[in-house]
This record gives C-alpha cells, sequence and structure tokens, in this order.
C-alpha cells in the first residue's frame, strides 16, 4: 500500500475507467480542470448508483487496493469493497495505492450524479475521458457544503465562471 502522499490522480481514473466505473469528477481536481491554481490532495467523484455501476465501482476499489481512510491509520483500515458495501453509506472518503479517493453519491447543493452528469463536460486527459462537473456546479456545491476551506476558493471559482461566460 502506498502511504497517502504517493497521489497520482492520473493513475486512479484510470483504474476507474479500466472498470468501466461511470462517474463525474467533482471537488478540486475538477476546479483544477476548469483552471483553478488551487491544490487538491485527492480525488473527488460522485459516482452513477446503478447496481452494474457500483459492482464496477468496488471491482476497481479492489484493484485501487482501497481502505477506509482515518487520521489515526496512515495506511486506512479495511472494509468490505463490495457493491453492497458501498449502498450502505453515502461518502466514503478513501486511501489508495494512488492517493485519496472521495467517494460522494450526493454532494452538498445536488441531487447526484444525474443531476451532475447533465451538465458535466467530457474532458480528455492523456487519453481518460473525464466527465467533470461543470464550473456552475462545483460552484453550487461548495456554496451549499459551506466549509471553510469551500469558502476560502469560492471567490477564485466565481471569477472564472465569469471569465468563462464573458463577464
Amino acid at each position: 500500500m502506498a502511504e497517502l502522499g504517493a497521489f497520482d490522480p492520473e493513475a486512479i481514473l484510470a483504474v476507474l475507467e479500466k472498470h468501466g466505473v461511470r462517474y463525474v469528477l467533482i471537488g478540486g481536481l475538477a476546479a483544477t480542470l476548469h483552471g483553478s491554481p488551487h491544490l487538491t490532495t485527492d480525488v473527488d467523484i460522485t459516482p452513477s448508483t446503478s447496481r452494474q455501476n457500483l459492482a464496477a465501482l468496488a471491482a476497481a476499489l479492489v484493484d485501487l487496493e482501497a481502505r477506509i481512510r482515518v487520521g489515526t491509520s496512515p495506511d486506512g483500515l479495511p472494509f468490505e469493497r463490495s457493491a453492497e458495501a458501498l449502498e450502505r453509506a453515502d461518502i466514503w472518503n478513501l486511501v489508495t495505492s494512488h492517493g485519496a479517493l472521495d467517494l460522494t453519491f450526493t454532494p452538498s447543493g445536488t441531487q447526484g450524479f444525474d443531476d451532475l452528469r447533465r451538465d458535466a463536460l467530457a474532458i480528455t486527459v492523456r487519453d481518460l475521458a473525464i466527465k467533470v462537473a461543470s464550473l456552475a456546479d462545483i460552484i453550487r456545491s461548495k456554496e451549499a457544503a459551506n466549509r471553510e476551506k469551500d469558502r476560502l476558493v469560492l471567490p477564485t471559482l466565481r471569477r472564472l465562471l465569469d471569465e468563462a461566460e464573458g463577464r
């Protein structure tokens, strides 16, 4: 198991792709792909909750050696990586062999995968086709979450959205 510091978002996304996981990239990495200069140390996704997709996600988590991320254990804690287990919680904070991965089935201010997928952009990063939440949806979610770390980046994200819309 690689330590949390070995953050390789491309490797995480490649494993999700390999298993055919349907998701929308959200959070800081999605904001970075929209031009935000703020650094992030995890991959945040909102996966589809279909049974088939959860099975694909569970298989990807096995490949990624995913474990539950806790502050007291840098290697994380083991858990049942199955579709059934994934259905039991709305948020999973994980450590993987390629760094941190957070699964949020219904991000603040959204209705989940179908809601975010509607306006998501298809962005290709080194041969990986990634569905990235729209900047407006990222802002909507960060406003609703109202965490200190979100409030700090919102002015930058709003400016980027204004520039993108020609305001």
